[in-house]
């Protein structure tokens, strides 16, 4: 380690901060210059969705670190502040405000950017999206004063925000291109237990629909339908930010392509979290994956191969929700048509079970549904790539194990 190298992280939410605590553990005694665009420092995005939405979680509570830690630990931390190129050749960054940054090796965690709804009247006072604090702590207002919000979108944002409003006690219509929310992730065997979950909560689930305009007065679907609301909460999807990345000529598709030591095309330059694109050991291919563990733990890999470190970041995929009194983790990576089999474990009609992918008896993925402590055995299904008994995966009285062991 020398002190006269220079690490610039350009993106200053969760993966951000998590990169700087890494270089630092890790004995780093170099520059550390942390640059974000938002005003607060560093937070996890998860809470904005939940508890924070729900006023269950203090603001401070949403904080990767405690305010002086930065200065503690001698990380630069750049708030409010945008980098507007990077520029390879002569290692250094500039910023808005025309100053230039030199560094030693680079990492993107420039996050995502929600997509916009393309349809008239999509940027009304009325049209809310979700994606920052002061976009929760909007969407929280909202909820204390509206009497019916339409949710466009039924992914997992869009479900979040559709069980926090019904919480709070307001009329919710959510409306969903697809035949089920969250069809391209789950499938539609797992996808109907959610829709499920949300009738039965009193959601207004309607699926197979389009808004062609949002008007004065709430939305129009194209066939005509005109659905009166106080608000409306647009969840459908999130695009890599990967600006800055083209423009600077690295690799990009679906987001900063990297190698499974999270560096780009350019040896000086990594990315880390929503933004990048990385090729996963276990699964052989590239995966670009939007969740809060990604952004908590790939950061660190990405810090340590910056140091020199030979690492590769080959955690599975994993993501969580909180939905009324329903919890759920996911583990895994099954792509639509990419498995031929789901095998479900317990009770659906009570919704204490687990669901597994597979594809030709090997079990891709697994979902457990208000069930616990089975995260770390379903991880092993999945390392070992070895074909499972269906009947004893099925059985609850079996051990899981115990099918690992075989």
């Amino acid at each position: 380690m020398t002190a006269d190298e220079t690490f610039v992280i350009v993106g200053a939410g969760q993966a951000g901060a998590m990169a700087a605590q890494t270089l630092r553990e890790e004995g780093f005694d170099g520059r550390v210059v942390l640059i974000g665009q938002e005003h607060d420092r560093p937070y996890e995005r998860p809470p904005l969705s939940k508890d924070y939405l729900m006023d269950k979680a203090e603001r401070e509570k949403i904080y990767v670190h405690p305010e002086s830690w930065y200065a503690e630990h001698d990380v630069d931390l750049r708030l409010a502040t945008t980098v507007t190129e990077i520029h390879p050749a002569t290692h250094r960054v500039t910023l808005a405000t025309g100053e230039a940054i030199g560094y030693t090796k680079l990492l993107l965690t420039t996050g995502s950017t929600p997509r916009r709804l393309p349809v008239p009247g999509a940027n009304r006072d009325g049209v809310l999206y979700l994606r920052r604090v002061g976009d929760s702590d909007r969407v929280k207002e909202t909820l204390r004063s509206a009497s019916h919000v339409a949710v466009v979108g039924g992914g997992w944002i869009g479900l979040e925000v559709a069980a926090a409003a019904r919480t709070a006690g307001v009329a919710v219509t959510l409306l969903e291109a697809a035949d089920l929310p969250l069809l391209q992730v789950l499938g539609p065997e797992a996808a109907a237990v959610f829709a499920g979950l949300h009738r039965g909560n009193g959601v207004e689930l309607r699926c197979g629909v389009q808004v062609a305009e949002v008007t004065g007065s709430g939305v129009r679907l194209t066939g005509g339908d005109q659905i009166d609301v106080d608000a409306v909460v647009v969840g459908v999807g999130i695009t890599p930010n990967t600006q800055l990345a083209e423009e600077a000529g690295l690799t990009v598709d679906n987001g900063v392509r990297v190698d499974a030591r999270l560096r780009t095309s350019d040896p000086d330059v990594y990315a880390a979290g929503d933004v990048a694109n990385a090729m996963h050991p276990h699964l052989g291919k590239h995966i670009r994956v939007e969740h809060w563990a990604n952004a908590r733990h790939q950061p660190r890999t990405a810090a340590r191969a910056m140091l020199g470190q030979d690492v590769a970041y080959d955690r599975l995929p994993y993501f969580y929700t909180d939905q009324y009194d329903l919890g759920m983790e996911y583990t895994g990576y099954a792509e639509p048509g990419g498995y031929d089999q789901v095998v479900f474990r317990g009770d659906l009609e009570r919704r204490e079970f687990i669901a597994f992918w597979l594809s030709g008896g090997r079990v891709l993925a697994g979902m457990n549904v208000n069930v616990w402590d089975v995260t770390e055995p379903i991880q092993a299904l999945i390392r070992s790539g070895k074909p499972v008994d269906v009947e004893r995966l099925a059985n609850p009285g079996e051990p899981l194990e115990n099918l690992v062991e075989g």
